[in-house]
């Protein structure tokens, strides 16, 4: 949307204040509690933690039955209580795919959500679909729902104008109040700035977002003149990075319910400016509980708690155990049928819960900055295992696959086909085609300046690009276009630039001159031996087959990091440097 366009907003948003009768409101006084879950990426069950040096590593961690049993207890504790989903729901496994996100619905729509911000993921099955769920006076999703940044798209172009009647107006509410214990709680609600990525450029037809700060900025004095609000609540899919640049610039936020980097808050960040700042790592492993004290209309006090979300420590909820088995009965061995993906038409004919394969080492993307290892912000072994798998099924000189931060973990031993549906849920096909090494130093270059840079604004949402096929050295402390250097295909000869490589990678119909979302040449899309669809999931699956006893083995640290990620702002460690890597042209 236009600058100017937004100022109009904003302006009319204020001048409708200015013409509302003034609320008489008490300045509160007590207690409320605020519960958060966030990114829960359509995480029905729980899986492993194979983080490294995580207390809980080993462990099986999340599924809902399980939050939802840490929920109740809170709320048995602390009655004063609003619940809040962050954003990224209803994407990350089969069930959520091949139910267009219902799985999800079904089951959350029972927790009693107060407030819900979506996240660029909730946007995956299009506009239509997205309010379906999410908008209008009966959505299927009755979680309470608010984006002050997300617009019916004014733009004067098919297919961009296809909501014309709503264009210029926003999507869902920008923001709810609650009475909650005497105390008069505004919550502002934000979605992510970007749609999802590594999919169609078509998902977002008809929908404009902006990154939030005006309508932030307006909203606050709003708030606090007019409705006389004792907390304002800033829920946000923008990120922990982001949202703390927001707090740090817009006074005026007691607290800041971030979503989207899946940082694990073990200990609350607190800005400049005092706002409190949490964020609740991903798949509903972590739960977070702030209590949080007002005295004459201000937060006075406030006790921040991480509940790690274990089946050691937690008892599944029957209710929502039942309900989970309910949903998942037709995709697993006790009850399948076949279902169609929704996004690329093929075929799921086997149970996810059938073993496919094996695997001899963890694969996840999760280690924090500064482990012995590879750092999730770089490079993770899912991602070499599933570039490997692109590289092979193309018989190609180069895999590659973007450093998305969803996903699961494996630990050693039996890989599910569900497995790869928590990586692969987007419903991507796999191309082979060729791309010049001018560009794949550049997709390089430009992925680490989108996960390091100093200036949070210019962060992409994914981290680095995985390869198959190709290692690099990579400073984080040199400026843009110079952090990548020693490219090197097969660990020993050096990348030619005016070289066209064979690459393998995700491939969407809307875009058929493209792999990976980036340009490429003599594109050739994968197909069964019938000519039929292919879901990337389908790839890999064959690549396990025909790997020496169906196990994979990925060869990892191909990225030879020159200088370390700075250390964590704050006592909570670090997956993804808060305010990125300072460098000398910023």
């Amino acid at each position: 949307m236009m600058l100017r366009q937004i100022k109009t907003k904003i302006f009319g948003l204020c001048l409708t204040a200015l013409m509302m009768p003034v609320i008489t409101h008490a300045a509160g006084n007590g207690d409320v509690t605020f519960i958060h879950m966030g990114d829960l990426h359509g995480h029905l069950i729980p899986r492993p933690n194979m983080r490294e040096g995580d207390p809980d590593q080993g462990q099986m961690m999340g599924g809902l039955a399980y939050v939802y049993d840490e929920i109740k207890k809170i709320r048995k504790e602390h009655p004063n209580s609003l619940l809040v989903n962050g954003g990224d729901t209803v994407q990350g496994s089969a069930e959520a795919l091949y139910t267009s996100g219902q799985a999800m619905v079904d089951v959350l729509n029972m927790f009693k959500i107060d407030a819900f911000n979506p996240g660029n993921w909730d946007y995956l099955y299009g506009t239509e679909r997205f309010r379906e769920l999410f908008a209008g006076d009966k959505p299927l999703a009755n979680w309470h729902p608010v984006a002050a940044n997300l617009y019916y798209s004014t733009l004067y172009s098919f297919p961009e104008t296809r909501y014309v009647k709503q264009a210029g107006q926003r999507v869902l509410k920008p923001y709810l109040i609650k009475d909650v214990n005497g105390i008069r709680v505004a919550i502002i609600g934000l979605t992510a700035d970007r749609g999802p990525q590594a999919v169609s450029t078509r998902v977002m037809e008809g929908f404009t977002l902006t990154p939030g700060e005006f309508e932030v900025a307006a909203a606050v004095p709003l708030l606090r003149e007019k409705h006389k609000v004792d907390l304002i609540v800033l829920i946000s899919e923008r990120g922990l990075g982001a949202n703390l640049e927001i707090a740090e610039t817009i006074p005026g936020i007691d607290i800041v319910l971030s979503s989207d980097m899946h940082e694990e808050s073990r200990k609350e960040l607190v800005a400049k400016t005092g706002t409190v700042l949490v964020e609740e790592g991903q798949d509903g492993t972590v739960l977070g509980e702030l209590n949080v004290h007002v005295k004459n209309g201000k937060m006075t006090g406030y006790k921040w708690t991480q509940h790690r979300i274990t089946t050691k420590n937690n008892q599944p909820d029957p209710v929502i155990a039942a309900k989970i088995e309910e949903i998942r009965r037709p995709f697993v061995k006790a009850g399948f049928v076949t279902h169609v993906n929704p996004i690329n038409g093929a075929v799921l004919r086997t149970p996810i819960d059938t073993v496919i394969g094996f695997t001899k080492i963890p694969l996840h993307r999760s280690n924090f900055a500064g482990t012995s290892s590879m750092n999730a912000v770089i490079e993770g072994s899912s991602h070499d295992f599933l570039a490997d798998a692109f590289k092979a099924s193309c018989d190609s000189d180069l895999g590659m696959i973007r450093g998305f931060r969803y996903g699961t973990h494996i630990a050693p031993g039996p890989i599910k086909l569900e497995d790869i549906y928590h990586y692969i849920p987007i419903g991507p096909q796999v191309a082979c085609g060729k791309i010049s090494g001018d560009d794949i130093h550049w997709m390089l270059e430009r992925g680490a300046d989108s996960s390091l840079s100093p200036y949070v604004g210019w962060w992409g949402g994914g981290w680095q690009i995985a390869f198959s096929g190709l290692t690099y050295d990579l400073d984080p402390k040199k400026p843009y276009g110079n952090r990548v250097s020693n490219i090197r295909i097969s660990g020993s000869d050096p990348m030619d630039m005016e070289k066209l490589y064979t690459v393998g990678g995700y491939w969407y119909v809307d875009n058929p001159n493209m792999i990976n979302r980036h340009k490429a040449w003599e594109v050739n899309v994968l197909k069964d031996k019938d000519g039929g669809i292919l879901d990337a999931t389908d790839i890999v699956a064959y690549y396990l087959h025909m790997l020496p006893d169906h196990t994979v083995d990925p060869e990892i640290n191909r990225v030879h990091l020159l200088s370390p990620l700075p250390p964590p702002i704050s006592m909570s460690r670090e997956i993804q440097p808060l305010k990125g890597v300072p460098q000398p042209n910023y």
